[in-house]
């Protein structure tokens, strides 16, 4: 596809596009948050047009569920390939409609095809374990099955690279698949469904409906949906994992949210350090659901890190995220923009102290058609500790960031870390293996990385976390758990029937 929407982009159901039910003449625009102009029309999925991508899928499920795992994975690879060589057109695409610089568009891509290659390639891997059993003459194994319809939505904030996440392991395994892409970043979506006609998987097998909130909460609602794959707001997908967890049968996997942070101790090396947070809290302009919004560090040096990070976040280059050098591009749109000031606004009533106000940058720092862009920049201040101060307790999803000074062991900072309700990603920046391994322990998160920035994930790892931030991983490895049932198998080899435990096979009679 060209890099410019022509005419009202459809949605994908049955292997047919089509503009959907009768009230399809409802559209929504997707915009260019850089320059605010408006990147193409697309339509606005219906419960109507939900109703029919399920019976596409529900049709389809058993003549896809028939084919072996590698044949299933050979439509993947046609995809795999396109993603690699179309590595820097899409790339500018996921900029274009994210905001999100062009080596984060590139990406994202790129972590599309790794996730796309991971979910392929395990065709052809062992699937299922033998298991000893306590008879000799018996043979014990698990083995998977697909669950049926496995229901996908996704955030905007990884256009392409999350979709494949989700869906590439769900049809692998067997499973069929409606999708419903963030109403931010509808190219991505449309092209995504393109890729998915042209590798010629059968119809029903992928259906995409184009929407919003209503069209997912269709989705998550119906009784034909066996599993719920979901990556997006704490607020959303709580509710999710509460309306399917009461349904019996019904399985949600859910990646959410974080108020996520980095411990920096006295034994740290501060190069490190500096580096570590600069990417953690200002790469995507903060909009990652492991960007760390709280910095903990040790009080013997935390005026050089403070000096340090200051410096930097005051130089770091905001503008149009197609350039190369750009570090910062613009946040999705309006609300992440409200949203941004409204919680620096609280810092402030909290009694923060304002170190790095970039908040709202100078028009020399924007792009010459930047104006009507949704721009954003570093805002870093310090503040007490005191677990009562919303400013250090709610996510913000933007360039947001507070210091915090403690004293004492590595203990002590740990206890701030764990001190919120999320867990979702957190680093510890030590040279003390002792400080490294007590935050492996005991940090409450499900990501946790050492001397290094805590974003980027790799795709054959399981991305999720623990309290507030997700209750699964519908993602790489851990995804099979959500889109598969496991049944365990037992054949008997002999003539003669012995159970485990000691139990009596004997059949006696009132005639015995």
């Amino acid at each position: 596809m060209s890099q410019q929407l022509t005419s009202t982009a459809q949605h994908y159901i049955a292997g047919e596009w089509t503009d959907g039910d009768g009230d399809g003449d409802r559209t929504f625009e997707s915009l260019n948050p850089a320059t605010g102009e408006v990147l193409g029309e697309f339509r606005q999925g219906t419960d109507a047009d939900v109703d029919a991508a399920l019976a596409a899928a529900d049709d389809a499920q058993q003549q896809w569920r028939a084919l072996s795992y590698i044949d299933r994975a050979e439509y993947l690879w046609e995809i795999y390939h396109e993603l690699r060589d179309r590595h820097q057109e899409l790339g500018e695409i996921v900029t274009q409609e994210c905001g999100k610089e062009i080596s984060e568009g590139k990406a994202d891509v790129a972590e599309a095809w790794h996730m796309v290659e991971w979910a392929a390639g395990n065709a052809r891997h062992p699937h299922g374990d033998v298991v000893p059993s306590e008879i000799p003459a018996k043979d014990a194994y698990m083995r998977r099955k697909p669950r049926g319809i496995v229901g996908c939505i996704t955030p905007w904030n990884f256009p392409v690279a999350i979709p494949f996440w989700h869906m590439a392991v769900a049809l692998v395994e067997g499973n069929t698949v409606v999708w419903k892409p963030a109403e931010q970043t509808p190219w991505c979506g449309q092209i995504i469904a393109e890729m998915f006609d042209e590798s010629g998987i059968p119809e029903g097998v992928f259906n995409m409906v184009q929407g919003f909130g209503d069209a997912g909460n269709a989705i998550v609602e119906d009784a034909r949906v066996d599993t719920v794959l979901f990556t997006g707001s704490a607020e959303v997908g709580h509710k999710i994992a509460g309306k399917v967890g009461g349904e019996p049968g019904k399985l949600a996997a859910c990646e959410m949210g974080g108020k996520n942070g980095i411990v920096i101790t006295e034994e740290a090396d501060l190069d490190i350090a500096v580096h570590s947070a600069i990417m953690s809290s200002f790469k995507t302009t903060g909009q990652r659901c492991v960007s760390s919004e709280r910095l903990i560090v040790h009080a013997d040096v935390y005026d050089e890190f403070k000096e340090r990070f200051v410096e930097i976040a005051e130089g770091v280059k905001i503008g149009d995220p197609l350039e190369e050098d750009t570090f910062m591009g613009p946040v999705v749109d309006a609300d992440q923009v409200e949203k941004f000031h409204k919680y620096n606004e609280l810092a402030r009533e909290e009694d923060a102290n304002v170190l790095v106000d970039r908040a709202e940058p100078g028009a020399e720092e924007l792009p010459d058609d930047g104006e009507d862009g949704f721009w954003v920049g570093p805002f870093a201040y310090e503040i007490e500790y005191d677990p009562e101060l919303r400013c250090l307790q709610e996510e913000v999803f933007g360039p947001h960031v507070a210091l915090v000074e403690y004293e004492g062991d590595v203990a002590e900072a740990i206890a701030i870390h764990n001190d919120v309700p999320y867990g979702l990603a957190g680093a510890i920046i030590s040279e003390d293996y002792r400080q490294i391994n007590a935050f492996r322990d005991h940090g409450e998160v499900g990501l946790g990385y050492a001397n290094l920035p805590c974003i980027g994930a790799e795709v054959h790892l399981p991305f999720g976390g623990v309290k507030k931030s997700g209750n699964g991983y519908p993602s790489a490895r851990e995804v099979i758990e959500a889109v598969t049932e496991r049944t365990a198998f037992t054949l008997n080899n002999s003539k003669e029937i012995e159970m485990a435990q000691g139990l009596s096979a004997d059949i006696t009679t009132s005639q015995d």
